[in-house]
């Protein structure tokens, strides 16, 4: 089983998000981002780690993104790199976000920034947190699997 390498669209991923988080409902939600912030995603300086999203007044909002501004692109913009990004989403999957985090205990967990065409879009997910017995258990199910990869490959031989 080989690695698989991001995809050349992909800007930025959010591994922890695996690690922390069952996976369950993935979307797709575009953003709403100023002009210097675009020219920094496309120089790479972006870090989505740690960002989650929230939902207020029926509209959903990027937290914890971090892009870094450029200085020769920005210098007479007062620019922010912290601050809350607007999500660009239809109703519908608004509506169903919004059911799943505030009734059966949801987060909203954002796990790739890329481009498509000409848009930067962010994959979210609708995830349950993992217990710390969760987390041991994938730990040891993926070295399990990479002890079979092992053995197989030795007995071939």
């Amino acid at each position: 089983m080989k690695k698989k390498k991001a995809a050349p669209n992909t800007i930025a991923l959010n591994k922890k998000a695996r690690h922390e988080y069952f996976l369950e409902d993935k979307f797709e939600a575009g953003l709403e981002l100023m002009g210097w912030e675009v020219k920094s995603i496309r120089a790479g300086k972006v870090n989505i780690s740690d960002s989650y999203v929230i939902i207020k007044n029926g509209e959903a909002y990027l937290l914890g993104a971090q892009i870094q501004p450029l200085h020769q692109a920005s210098s007479h913009v007062v620019s922010d790199p912290d601050r809350t990004r607007k999500l660009l989403m239809k109703r519908k999957e608004l509506n169903t976000l919004i059911g799943k985090s505030e009734r059966e205990g949801y987060s909203i967990v954002a796990t790739a920034m890329y481009w498509k065409a000409a848009w930067v879009k962010l994959e979210i997910y609708l995830a349950k947190g993992k217990k710390s017995h969760d987390k041991r258990d994938a730990v040891q199910d993926r070295d399990w699997a990479r002890q079979k990869e092992r053995m197989m490959k030795h007995s071939v031989r």
